[in-house]
Order: structure tokens, then sequence, then C-alpha cells
């Protein structure tokens, strides 16, 4: 999933009609930036007290963005007159409004206005069209050609300003982003301190998975302008999309810090907490939100994901249920559904669950695959093993699983009992990953329910292993720790049941040493030390891990 409450800004500054005072050229100015970089309420705090028509025509730009399009349509209205820049205003209430061939009209009588020689005012029609919704391109597209034209002829080449908008609209298309991508690069060309640009290139870019590209563009927005929050987005973006999901968090936290305190931002700022997996910091964040914003639609959906990924079931099935209730129905998504099968799973209400994942795969067979995990996690649920178990023997052979599949069916494989079957998954896992402990702790597992008085000793080299594996060096000692007691316990208890309390020893003070109330460690150290109980044996040491328990049908 890839949650984001925001919209992209389109940005574009509005060239100040000839004849404004300095003052409200200032003042426009400001407003366009914060506009830019998304400070909304800081913009219109600015425009707010103008009555100026590029004060309207601003405010109709703002509320746009924000997808208020009715205000977007009334500020517009605003800007009165039959001058170019009028009709221009008139023709974007018109284009808000969804009235695309009435706001096409409105462009032309302003073009016709300017006998198509007013650069300026082409390039505001062509940013008419890059901010909006409209997907047929053509009539933009001739725009920015009539403006390229009335630059050429006013001896500008590649008006900066311009090449944005007509990147923006070429990224209308589907196939657009070729020549986007050219017209930000010569929007940099025509000016290199163009932070927007390099700001655009970069998002570009990340949508395009063009990591190196992306980086570079985005870090030369914000050495041109520190304070641009988007940049600092779109790099958190990047840092998702590679896996970096730190690197993700800490970058989306300087966008937090530098963006407007808004319900908006919150909302953002716990969709990327989801995303990064800070389940309980995203809750804290969502629920900060619905305090402010109630019917926000992305904090009711992601409220009972967290609930669930935080362990509180019965307040998932609360929460699902009460956005089920108000999300219309267009806007349930797939997700939505298969967090419902998660939670009824996690209730006991297995046969529901499965009735509405095989509902959700029937409706669109092409996902099959894509839910094959949340299937096998309802049977495993359930302890019903065997259903797991056919479910990733099939995933492997129809969807190209890898290893991590691999893992997943040798795991469902032990719940079932199959402990050999499990040992082969296991070793194909650990012939191509022959440093991946986790591995070997698993297969230690399944070979000591194999030989359960650990007579034959077959866990034995596999615990050894890990061992090994937890003294390289930078190996994380918290994430080996209850592997360490599992291994050393039965290692100790190999030897100790043969008789050896010499070589048992060590592995129980290394037991000790990681859990020091560890009770098995201390009965056999007294036993080892000859100070038994009364009536305690060797038999009295317990065997370090116990077998799992198949459901009976």
């Amino acid at each position: 999933m890839n949650f984001k409450p925001w919209k992209t800004p389109l940005l574009a500054g509005l060239v100040v009609a000839a004849g404004t005072s300095v003052a409200t050229a200032q003042n426009i100015q400001s407003a366009q930036r914060a506009i830019e970089i998304g400070r909304y309420s800081e913009a219109r705090a600015a425009l707010r007290s103008n009555s100026s028509p590029e004060a309207f025509y601003e405010l109709g730009r703002l509320y746009q963005k924000r997808d208020l399009l009715d205000s977007a349509a009334f500020y517009f209205s605003k800007v009165e007159g039959t001058t170019p820049m009028g009709m221009v205003a008139q023709g974007r209430a018109l284009l808000v409004k969804g009235q695309t061939a009435q706001a096409d009209a409105q462009f032309d009588a302003a073009a016709k206005a300017t006998k198509n020689k007013d650069g300026q005012i082409l390039t505001l029609i062509a940013q008419a069209y890059a901010e909006s919704d409209v997907k047929d391109i053509n009539k933009a597209k001739a725009f920015v050609t009539a403006a390229e034209l009335a630059n050429k002829s006013n001896k500008k080449i590649d008006e900066p300003t311009l090449m944005v908008a007509r990147g923006d609209i070429f990224l209308h298309s589907d196939q657009g982003g070729g020549e986007a991508m050219n017209s930000f690069d010569r929007a940099i060309a025509a000016n290199p301190s163009y932070a927007l640009a390099y700001y655009r290139k970069g998002q570009l870019s990340v949508r395009s998975r063009n990591f190196n590209v992306a980086q570079e563009s985005l870090k030369k927005a914000i050495d041109l302008d520190p304070s641009y929050a988007p940049a600092y987005r779109e790099l958190a973006d990047m840092y998702y999309y590679a896996n970096q999901y730190e690197l993700a968090l800490s970058t989306f936290q300087k966008f937090v810090g530098l963006a407007e305190k808004t319900p908006a931002t919150d909302a953002q700022y716990a969709s990327f907490l989801y995303l990064t997996k800070k389940y309980p910091d995203a809750l804290t964040e969502v629920n900060k939100v619905l305090v402010t914003d109630p019917t926000n639609l992305t904090m009711n959906r992601l409220k009972p994901y967290l609930l669930y990924e935080t362990g509180d079931y019965a307040g998932a099935d609360a929460a699902m249920e009460q956005y089920m209730k108000v999300v219309p129905a267009e806007k349930v998504i797939t997700e939505d559904l298969i967090y419902k099968t998660k939670i009824m799973s996690k209730l006991g209400r297995g046969p529901e669950a499965l009735a509405l994942i095989n509902k959700i795969i029937a409706k669109d067979p092409s996902k099959e695959c894509e839910f094959q995990n949340d299937l096998a996690a309802i049977y495993s649920n359930q302890k019903d093993y065997a259903g797991a178990v056919k479910v990733f023997t099939k995933k492997l052979k129809d969807c190209k699983g890898d290893l991590t599949d691999q893992f997943r069916l040798a795991t469902a494989l032990t719940g079932n009992k199959q402990y050999m079957r499990a040992d082969s998954v296991y070793n194909i896992i650990l012939t191509a990953k022959p440093a991946y402990a986790p591995g070997y702790l698993a297969r230690a597992k399944v070979n000591f329910y194999q030989d359960q008085d650990s007579k034959s000793g077959l866990a034995k080299p596999y615990y050894e292993k890990y061992i090994e594996l937890s003294k390289v060096e930078g190996a994380d000692p918290a994430k080996f720790r209850d592997g360490l007691i599992e291994a050393n316990n039965y290692l100790g208890y190999y030897n100790l049941q043969k008789g050896d309390k010499t070589v048992a020893q060590p592995y129980y003070d290394q037991v000790l040493a990681l859990d020091p109330g560890n009770k098995d460690a201390t009965t056999a150290l007294e036993i080892i030390k000859g100070r038994p109980k009364a009536a305690v044996k060797t038999g009295g040491v317990k065997a370090p891990v116990k077998a799992p328990v198949k459901k009976k049908k």
C-alpha cells in the first residue's frame, strides 16, 4: 500500500501584471512561494488582506491545490474584467467546475486579445492546464507552443516557468515522462538556480525509480532553498522505495519540521509511520488527527490496520466496522478487505475470513498470487497447517515464489509435523544463503523434533553453526539472544544426557549469562556440580524446545 493523502503541488509563479505596486508585487510573490512549498495558511493570510486581481487569482490557485474547488472557482471568478488576465481567470473558474469546452473558449479569447504575442498570458494559460485534471493535453500543448513562439520573438529562450508548466502538462499523459523530464532539464538550463525545476525533476525521477538522479536533483533543490519542505518529502519517498526505512522516516520527519502544522501534515506523517512499520507511533498520530478531523477517510482507514498490527484485534474489529459504515462503497479498497480477513482470522472467525478472501480472489484472479500469504495465515491461525502447506506449495509452483516463501513453507511443514520435508526445504534455503542465521535455528528445531531424546544429536551441527554466526563481526547481540539461549540449552542438554558434564557446563553457563533466571540451566548446573536436590537426576532437565501440537480434526 502506498497512502498519500496529500496532493503533489504543481507549482508555477504567476507573472504579476504591469502596473501593480511594488508592495503588492512582493506580497503576491511571497504568497506564490508559500503555495509552492505547501504553506497554504501562510499564503492565505498574505492574500486575504489584498483585494487585487492578482491576489484573488492566487487564492483560486491555493484552493484548487487543496481540492476545495467551489472556493477556487469563487476566487477565480472575482478576477473580473475583459482583460486577458481576467479571461484566463474566468477560464480557470470554468476548468475547476469541469466545464472544459467553455474554459477552452475563454483561453482562446485571452490569447486572441494579445494576438498570441504575450508570452506571460500564454504561460498563465499553460499553467492553468498543468494544474488541472484535464487528460487531453492537445489544447494545452498548443498554448505551450504559442508561448514558446512569443518568447522567442521577444528573444527569450526556454522561459523556466513555462518549461515547468510544459513538463506538468506532459505528465497528464501516460507516455509523457520523457518529454516532462526534457522540459525540467530545459528549465534548469535556462535558470540553474530554479529550485522548483530541480524538485520536479527529482519528483519524476522518484516516480520512475531512477534514484541516483532523484537524490541529486532533490538535494540540489534543498541546497538552493533549505526550507523547501516538499523536496524532503520526495526524498523520504525515494528512501522508502529503496527499502531504507529508517532513513526514509528521518527524512520525512525533516519534512514535518518544515511543513505547515496542519491536520493534513499530521495525516501524512501518520501514513508514513505506517508505511515504515512504526505502528504504535503511527496509531498515536492517527488518533491525534481524528480528534480534530474525525471524518478523515485515510485516518479512519489506517486505524483498524494499526490496531491489528499492534495486537488489539477486538479494537481493530470495532474500528473496521465503524470505518465500513462511513466509507463510500466506491472508495473501499482491496487492502481494507484483506485487513478485515486478518482481523476475523485472529478473532477465531476463520471460516468467515476464508470465505471473504476467496471472494476477493474470485473478483480479481490476477491478484491471486498477491494474497497467498494472507490466505496461508488464515489457515495457520486455525492451526490448519496442512492448508497452509497447500497454499505455499501452490505459490512456489505458480507464482514465482522466493526464498522467503520457502521459509514460510518450511514453517507450515513444521507446524504440520512434516519434519523431514521441512528439513529439506531449510537445506534449499541455507544452500542459497549459507550465512542466514535464522535458517540454522529453524533447521535445528525440525531436527530436534525428529530426535527428541537427543541421542543422535541431529540438531547439534545447526545449533553450533548458529552460535558461530552470532560471533561474526557486526552481528547484533540483541537479535541473537533468544536463539543463543535455546542453542546453548540444547548443546548442554545433549552433552549432559550423554554424561559429559565437563562439556555441558560451559553451555549452561552461557545460558545463565544471557538469562540469569533460567530454571533449566540452574537445575542442570546443580546436577553437574554434584548438588542435586532430592530426586533430581539428569532426566529432570527439560528438552530445550517443544514439538508443535497438530490440531485434531
